[in-house]
């Protein structure tokens, strides 16, 4: 697995998992893909048979979002939320809550974009209420789940980096 590819889900202080992974693509692109619903659709929680069926963004401070997945034998699983902060291409801040919530109140994710040479590391950190809700999510299989989502999100990544590319040279011949 090529370094890029590390994810690291780290615990840190009492309530927050730090989540962690480069991609071999543009700051602008990655942004992007974690953002329009076209392209969450195609990644984000869609492996092992579960499929991301609703999408809806409204991305804006204050403004919502809703993911409902279908997965295996007719299951579905929501999460809902609203934007409290967003920069692009470097910042996003939102609030989660699932549809039939395992832990009581909601979460709250900081993403963190940085490129350094057309490659950029993405960096979440969600904050939960409670040291037992924190640790009861990195024992849920959180981390199985986001490295496959992550790794559909690399295929997406390089085809629109060759996409760029490929109108980039168009342009300059």
């Amino acid at each position: 697995m090529s370094k890029s590819r590390e994810l690291k889900v780290e615990p840190r202080g009492e309530r927050e998992i730090v989540i962690t992974r480069s991609f071999d693509a543009p700051r602008g692109l990655v942004f992007e893909a974690m953002t329009r619903p076209e392209l969450l659709k195609r990644w984000l929680g869609v492996f092992g048979g579960w499929s991301l069926a609703v999408c809806e963004v409204d991305l804006r401070v204050g403004g919502a979002y809703r993911y409902l997945w279908h997965g295996p034998d007719g299951a579905t699983m929501g999460m809902r939320g609203t934007f409290r902060e967003i920069a692009p291409p470097e910042r996003i801040v939102n609030t989660e809550k699932f549809d039939e919530a395992w832990y009581p109140g909601e979460a709250v994710g900081t993403a963190i974009l940085t490129e350094r040479d057309g490659r950029t590391t993405v960096t979440t950190t969600v904050l939960y209420e409670s040291r037992e809700i924190r640790d009861a999510a990195l024992g849920s299989g959180m981390e199985r789940g986001i490295a496959a989502g992550y790794l559909a999100l690399d295929d997406i990544l390089a085809s629109q980096t060759r996409a760029s590319q490929t109108g980039a040279e168009g342009r300059t011949s």
